[in-house]
């Protein structure tokens, strides 16, 4: 393939046949010489053992892809759409650092009562995890909701106060220069301008100016 030698393993699965492709053995390491400081050990013995496997057996269901998305891709195309509507994105938090686990025992004990509870209650246990108060999915979903609100509330203000907020959002052209594309977006959004979320820079720019004057014609 690609005018190279591969060295390969064919397969029977159902009613077709699989190539797979594997490594040369230059380019298999041997663990025990890269990592020196593995155990020579056994890595469990006893009631650790047997709780592991307890735990792979409560843990073990039948495969089903449809059960799996690719959130990183979704994540980077929310990022595009925002980017492309005018939104501000927001830099996320760095992960918590990770804790050192001293006793192997409690966290398999815990592992496996929690997998126990999911099955009982038919619920994928990291799914609940993540649905939990406090887990990424509630918080991803309370900011998402945040953000919704705050770009649809309208302005608490009335009469005068809102004519002169409307002025000020308008602001003359070379005032809306100093502004970035998210906050001309704003105002255009503020100002129901159609058609902003084709705009470029230049044009929310001149869209704002125009609606400034034509405002500033109606006052008079």
């Amino acid at each position: 393939m690609r005018n190279k030698q591969y060295l390969t393993a064919l397969r029977a699965e159902d009613r077709v046949l699989v190539l797979q492709t594997l490594h040369w053995a230059d380019e298999v390491r041997d663990p025990g010489e890269e990592l020196p400081g593995l155990p020579s050990g056994k890595a469990g013995q006893g009631k650790q053992v047997d709780m592991a496997l307890q735990l792979v057996d409560a843990l073990s269901t039948d495969w089903d892809p449809k059960r799996y998305r690719d959130t990183y891709q979704e994540k980077v195309r929310e990022l595009v759409k925002a980017k492309a509507e005018g939104q501000e994105i927001a830099t996320a938090d760095a992960p918590p650092d990770a804790t050192n686990v001293i006793d192997l025992m409690k966290v398999l004990e815990g592992s496996l009562k929690a997998a126990r509870s999911g099955r009982g209650s038919g619920e994928d246990p990291a799914a609940r995890r993540a649905s939990a108060p406090g887990g990424p999915a509630r918080k991803a979903a309370a900011g998402r909701a945040a953000k919704t609100a705050k770009r649809k509330a309208p302005p608490n203000k009335t009469g005068a106060d809102s004519n002169r907020s409307r002025s000020a959002a308008t602001g003359g052209k070379r005032e809306l220069q100093k502004l970035s594309k998210a906050d001309l977006y704003q105002r255009a959004t503020e100002l129901e301008v159609p058609g902003r979320s084709k705009m470029s820079r230049e044009d929310l720019i001149d869209a704002l100016a125009g609606a400034g004057r034509r405002r500033k014609k109606s006052a008079a």
